[in-house]
């Protein structure tokens, strides 16, 4: 049965360019999966939805699940330990999961997802740049870091200029083999406001009510006040690992 949830516009121009069809393929940080829906439309012939989230799991199972049980495997586990075999993927994918890692994380998960990725493989990574100085998300980002910091000491999100995850790869024997422009600017939607202010809320309720109640009201008011923005943009890179 051929997937039937929509894929993102930017997903399906990260993977246009790629050959899927037959592969057998890794989406880095499932999320609700949008990626794994879109390289299962492309024709993969098996998908690792790898995530430490149990809520994603659960999403993605439900969303994509029905009808390609025989080429999806959601697997729930920490990207810088897989129990995916050594040379076992053609493809890989991580489509908005650098932002979401902290510095000390990259080069680790790097590493692991060459470790599975067969030699001459191909990878795309999709991610946000560094928004401009001027752009009114980055007081909401700004609280979400905060929380993220004041209950696990590192921050929710980190955004890196594409020559930065370009270094991290090569570092690991990948080339940069193409560089494009998924959005500019990026739609910063009321939806996607609300979705990071939900985030400083679940960080606040680990906190005593006189840290963590000024922090929601905050992220609520400049949730509120910027409404939704269009500004920044978001990048594709995609790679190919070294034969040897």
């Amino acid at each position: 049965m051929s997937v039937t949830v929509d894929v993102p516009e930017t997903v399906t121009a990260a993977l246009a360019d790629q050959q899927v069809e037959g592969q057998v393929c890794l989406e880095a940080g499932a999320g609700v999966g949008n990626t794994t829906a879109g390289l299962l439309a492309a024709g993969a012939k098996r998908v690792y939805a790898v995530t430490n989230d149990a809520d994603h799991a659960a999403t993605v199972r439900d969303r994509i699940g029905d009808g390609n049980a025989d080429r999806l495997a959601v697997v729930e586990a920490d990207l810088r330990e897989t129990p995916l075999a050594t040379d076992s993927v053609d493809f890989v994918t991580a489509h908005g999961l650098c932002n979401v890692l902290p510095p000390a994380e990259l080069a680790p998960i790097a590493a692991e997802l060459t470790r599975v990725a067969k030699p001459g493989s191909r990878l795309v990574v999709d991610d946000y740049a560094v928004p401009p100085a001027d752009a009114a998300v980055n007081r909401l980002f700004a609280l979400e870091n905060a929380a993220a910091r004041v209950v696990d000491g590192r921050p929710a999100l980190t955004f890196y200029p594409p020559a930065v995850l370009a270094a991290v790869f090569a570092a690991n024997s990948w080339t940069v083999e193409r560089r494009k422009t998924l959005l500019d600017p990026v739609p910063w939607t009321e939806a996607h406001l609300d979705a990071h202010a939900k985030v400083v809320r679940e960080y606040a309720a680990g906190l005593p009510d006189v840290v963590g109640g000024p922090l929601v009201a905050m992220a609520d008011d400049v949730a509120s006040a910027i409404g939704s923005e269009r500004t920044g943009t978001m990048y594709s890179l995609a790679f190919r690992l070294a034969d040897v």
